[in-house]
């Protein structure tokens, strides 16, 4: 069973349980500024959650393109990636844990073919603090499923992964962990929850890749367990109960509806079907490996580390540029450069030639063009970006090289030279450890990863800064500027002319942000006449409607929508205006503005301006070619 037909056949399945088929998005969060990458399922449908209806219906099902950028380091080991695709089925408020986990437990044993006596589930552990009991619930299911296959089903309490390395399996079946391991939210455990996140305790099914637990290493713990790190267990899949939000004082209520959240990593279950327990052998990597022995000097066996960081990173990285991202020094830009310079480096390692990597782009391209056809049409583009940047980091690594020698000269390397390395001149660390070694110098390698922790910490807390309040958090203040966006956008294209789109956005509690297309800068007198319109548009009064509508049929209203991003047949659109438009009757043909989107947004443009509010722009610039950025306030 290839990676693709096990992608179909878990689409099938729950469709054939009455869900619909809902189109991946992109890479690049719509509307999200908590998060740069898309990194699960469930992030683009956070409104549906929180009780919005999904114009699909209450039970939907996709593969979804996720990134996680906290794996770059751990890539290298037979399970871990940066790019995945996440098999996802959810319910809104419709089925709940005794469906969900038969359906699982079904799809891996009948469907895939997994050996039952090697799979392993985890729960919540509960916590009395916060009032969030024990999950009982799913146990009781998971003991009736195992027993159906014949399979005894101990339960035991761990508590957290430490106590996992000493008490080690006891003859268990379903552990129960804490919330480190068995809950889920966006932000993680419930105490680094912000106030109106959604969440819940999840169970997680892993997979025993060696039942004699020979292949277990001390390193991670006297004791294996599920959620041991040693190689032996692999988790494949995690169902999520959604039914918590936080509140303000730091307590949890119930969502209005319990919703159903399970993602599960593709490739992970092809190599639990596979028995392997790398996912790098798997059929979707072949063509990358072939490439790739044949342009260099060693085989997969015999630089594994290597060729598993440059199947992961150009994997990534020809999915990040098909959705749009470009190399670059901050932010989205900077993670695509990244990976690249690290697949150049580990391409060097190989022997393979400069022009590998976009050989192995085309190869990504031709596997994955049937479901991700997006990825063909950005061919050349893709093609383009990995070329330019192996070029631009070849003449780096070389005033890398001048500046090493130099350092050498003086003796012992300092941590903080390292650093200065690999901040100024890109310089990777592994290269700085390896030239050292060669020279016989002494390299003070704790002292550059206390420099990075460092560099790291002052990062996220500027992240957490510049992030605050971002969307996802539904304050009104956010709502507000969110409905004020798409005001924003259609007095763009009132003033600036049609051909205006928007290219992103990022909109937090305390400003909005609009990249939009347009080649030149714009006058004081433009700028001016978008603001009087959205004044008078907030001043006006108008009532913002959404319409679930098909998607055509929003295409011919001339609803605006995001660059590049699939849809599905059936469309929620938000529309600001005209007047006299209510529920039932949205007139839609004679709205101001038009859009898709999954909300939420005020309900009348009057509470934007409340207080006196108005719309204020506080600055107009370019970022890239024909593509300008406003930022702008309500004062």
């Amino acid at each position: 069973m290839t990676v693709n037909e096990l992608r179909s056949k878990y689409l099938e399945f729950f469709r054939q349980r009455g869900h619909r088929v809902i189109p991946s998005v992109s890479l690049v969060p719509e509307n999200d500024p908590t998060t740069l990458f898309v990194s699960s399922g469930m992030q683009p449908l956070l409104p549906y959650f929180l009780g919005i209806p999904h114009p699909m219906g209450s039970r939907v099902t996709n593969s979804q393109k996720s990134l996680r950028t906290q794996d770059i380091e751990e890539v290298g080991d037979n399970r871990h990636t940066t790019f995945f695709e996440m098999l996802g089925n959810w319910s809104f408020g419709d089925y709940f844990k005794a469906e969900q986990l038969p359906w699982f437990f079904e799809f891996l044993t009948d469907v895939v073919g997994l050996d039952p006596a090697r799979l392993y589930v985890t729960t919540f552990i509960g916590d009395e603090s916060l009032g969030i009991p024990r999950d009982t619930g799913s146990a009781e299911i998971w003991k009736k499923l195992f027993s159906s296959k014949g399979v005894e089903a101990k339960d035991v309490a761990l508590g957290s992964e430490e106590n996992g390395g000493t008490k080690g399996m006891q003859g268990g079946r379903i552990f129960y962990y804490d919330a480190k391991k068995n809950w889920w939210s966006r932000a993680g455990a419930p105490s680094l929850m912000p106030a109106g996140e959604p969440g819940g305790p999840d169970s997680e099914v892993f997979y025993d890749f060696d039942p004699t637990g020979v292949m277990h290493d001390v390193k991670f713990g006297k004791e294996c367990h599920p959620n041991c790190d040693c190689g032996r267990f692999m988790e494949i899949g995690n169902s999520v109960f959604m039914e918590y939000i936080k509140k303000e004082d730091g307590s949890f209520e119930p969502l209005p509806n319990k919703n159903v959240d399970f993602g599960g990593g593709l490739e992970r279950i092809a190599a639990a079907r596979e028995g392997g327990g790398d996912v790098f052998l798997l059929d979707a990597f072949t063509p990358l490996i072939s490439v790739l022995e044949k342009a260099g000097t060693k085989k997969y066996k015999e630089a594994t580390k290597s060729f598993r960081v440059v199947l992961d990173h150009i994997r990534a990285a020809t999915f990040m540029l098909g959705d749009g991202v470009t190399p670059s020094n901050t932010e989205r830009g900077y993670i695509a450069r990244r990976l690249i310079r690290r697949a150049v480096r580990h391409v060097d390692v190989l022997g393979a030639p400069q022009g590998t990597l976009a050989l192995l782009a085309t190869a990504v391209i031709e596997y994955f063009k049937e479901h991700y056809p997006e990825l063909k049409s950005a061919e050349t583009i893709i093609q383009e970006n990995i070329n330019i940047e192996e070029d631009k980091f070849r003449k780096t690594l070389t005033q890398g090289m001048r500046e090493f020698e130099k350092l050498s000269k003086e003796g012992p390397l300092r941590g903080e030279d390292a650093f200065t390395l690999f901040t100024t001149f890109g310089f990777p660390f592994e290269v700085t450890e390896e030239l050292a070694k060669e020279r016989g110098l002494a390299f003070d390698s704790a002292g550059f990863k206390q420099k990075m922790e460092e560099h790291q910490k002052l990062s996220r807390a500027g992240a957490a800064q510049k992030f605050a309040g971002g969307l996802a958090d539904h304050s009104e203040q956010t709502v507000r500027y969110h409905t004020t966006h798409h005001i924003l956008l259609k007095a763009l294209q009132v003033v600036l002319g049609p051909e205006v789109h928007q290219r992103g956005s990022n909109i937090t509690s305390e400003r909005l942000r609009i990249d939009f297309s347009y080649p030149t800068k714009m006058t004081p007198e433009q700028k001016a006449e978008v603001e009087k319109i959205v004044n008078e548009k907030i001043a006006e009064k108008l009532p913002v409607m959404r319409t679930v509508m098909p998607k055509g049929e929003a295409e011919k209203f001339g609803a605006e929508h995001e660059f590049g991003v699939k849809y599905p047949e059936m469309v929620s659109v938000y529309s600001v205006g005209p007047k006299g438009a209510v529920e039932g009757n949205p007139q839609i043909e004679s709205a101001f503005s038009i859009e898709f989107c999954g909300g939420p947004h005020v309900n009348n443009t009057q509470e934007i301006g409340d207080n006196g509010r108005i719309f204020k722009i506080q600055k107009e610039e370019a970022v890239a070619s024909g593509v300008r950025r406003i930022k702008a306030v309500l004062v």
